[in-house]
Parts: C-alpha cells; sequence; structure tokens
C-alpha cells in the first residue's frame, strides 16, 4: 500500500514525460526529457540490490540511530549514505530516500539532460530552466503557500523534506515540515531529519536553526511548525497563491 502523495503537485516545472516508478517501498515520481521507467526501474533495483546487501551483511545498519562506520568495502549507495549521517549526526537510513532519488537521478542524466526524481518528499534536480517547489507541510496554514525558488543549475542538487506530523518518517521531533537544500541529497535528507529532531514546538525553530547551520555542506533550510517559520541560508523565499495541499 502506498500513501497517497499530495505533495507531488509541488514541482511548478513540467518536462515532457512524467512517470511513477515503484520498487516495493521505493515509490519516485519523476520527471525527464522523455519517458525512462524502464531505465529507471533497472536502476532502482541495482541500488535497492546493494543496499539490501549490505543490510543482510550487516543487519544493525537498518536500526542504527547513529553514524555508522564503515571498516571496509561498501557500495557507493551505502558509502554517501554513511558520509551524510556523519556530517549531520545521525543514523545512515535518514539518508536513504535521498540517496536513492539521487542515485537513480544520476543515472538517468545520462539519458537526459534534465531530471527531477522525487521520493517521498526528497527531491534530487538537475534543471535548464528556473523552478518553483513548494513546501508541503500537512495541517499547518503555510502548507503550499511558500515555496523555494530556484534558477537554471548546472550541477544537480537536492532539496528535502522532514516531518513529525506528516507521513511515516522516523523523527523525534514535531515539526510540521523541515526543508533542506543541498549539493547533496543525501546530505539534505540527513540533515533535514537531524534538524527535524531538534522541534518539538515553534519555540525551537531558532535553536534548530543554529543547529542546521553549523551542518557543513548544507545551502539552505526552512523550517515550518504551525503558523511560524524559519529560514537560513541562501535561499529564495516566494509566496505561493494556488491551492493548500
Amino acid at each position: 500500500m502506498h500513501q497517497a502523495r499530495t505533495y507531488r503537485q509541488g514541482v511548478n516545472r513540467r518536462l515532457p514525460a512524467a512517470f511513477r516508478v515503484v520498487v516495493q517501498e521505493t515509490d519516485l515520481w519523476i520527471q525527464a526529457d522523455r519517458p525512462l521507467a524502464a531505465a529507471a526501474r533497472e536502476s532502482v533495483l541495482r541500488h535497492r540490490h546493494q543496499l539490501e546487501g549490505f543490510i543482510r551483511q550487516f543487519p544493525a545498519f537498518a536500526a542504527s540511530m547513529a553514524p555508522w562506520p564503515l571498516d571496509g568495502p561498501a557500495p557507493p549507495i551505502v558509502r554517501r549514505m554513511c558520509a551524510a549521517a556523519s556530517r549531520a549526526r545521525v543514523g545512515p537510513m535518514a539518508a536513504v530516500a535521498g540517496a536513492v532519488a539521487a542515485a537513480v537521478g544520476a543515472d538517468l542524466l545520462a539519458q537526459s539532460a534534465e531530471v527531477v526524481v522525487e521520493n517521498g518528499g526528497d527531491v534530487f534536480i538537475r534543471n535548464r530552466e528556473a523552478l518553483t517547489i513548494a513546501i508541503y507541510a500537512g495541517d499547518s496554514p503555510l502548507s503550499m503557500r511558500i515555496g523555494l525558488q530556484f534558477e537554471a543549475a548546472a550541477d544537480p542538487f537536492g532539496v528535502c523534506t522532514s516531518s513529525g506530523t506528516v507521513g511515516h518518517s522516523r523523527s523525534l521531533g514535531r515539526a510540521d515540515a523541515v526543508c533542506v537544500v543541498a549539493p547533496c541529497c543525501a546530505l539534505a535528507d540527513a540533515a533535514a531529519t537531524a534538524i527535524g529532531n531538534h522541534v518539538k514546538t515553534a519555540k525551537d525553530i531558532q535553536a534548530a536553526i543554529e543547529f542546521g547551520g553549523a551542518i557543513t555542506g548544507l545551502d539552505g533550510i526552512v523550517i515550518i511548525a504551525g503558523d511560524r517559520m524559519g529560514v537560513w541560508g541562501n535561499l529564495q523565499v516566494v509566496p505561493l497563491h494556488g491551492k493548500k495541499g
């Protein structure tokens, strides 16, 4: 069973082809220059196979709430997850959605100049034209009313969102949305989780911003809790006027 993902309407850049790829828990919404569902599915299967093989060898990896020290060979996706988790000081699975989105997106860039891969609120982007991404924050009055605007970029980047009130992602906090932008999608994912863990109420936004700002490699942070919002970094935050959710 896959939860309806209404936030998928939040990316306003419409590429020629849009398609969904589902492999077990992995549920991707992809936009590209042309239909690449078969290639995307093959990519998901390959990266999942590598990750699942590592977890079979080290079962504690999947449940670890602390960074995982690599002391031997590991697949590239595992290495990216571990590096991101180490910077954000969380368990490696906090980076899995962003890492999968980035791995699939990078594979598709061999066949498409522009790619958007969304995986449970974590988005890998390579855009040649400007785009805006709306931030979905559940029942917050700011949900889908605030967006991040990005100019055309030479390099891919990640926009990842964690929530303590929406969905099934593991969070120790109660933020409606913690959105992180970074060149590394896995790091953006891990950092969103780490920052979200520090937000129990809107009063915690400033302290959580300060915590997140100390994580190296981030471009920006947006935190939404109820009707309050905090912003840090090099971001273009824009008001949106469409329907909420």
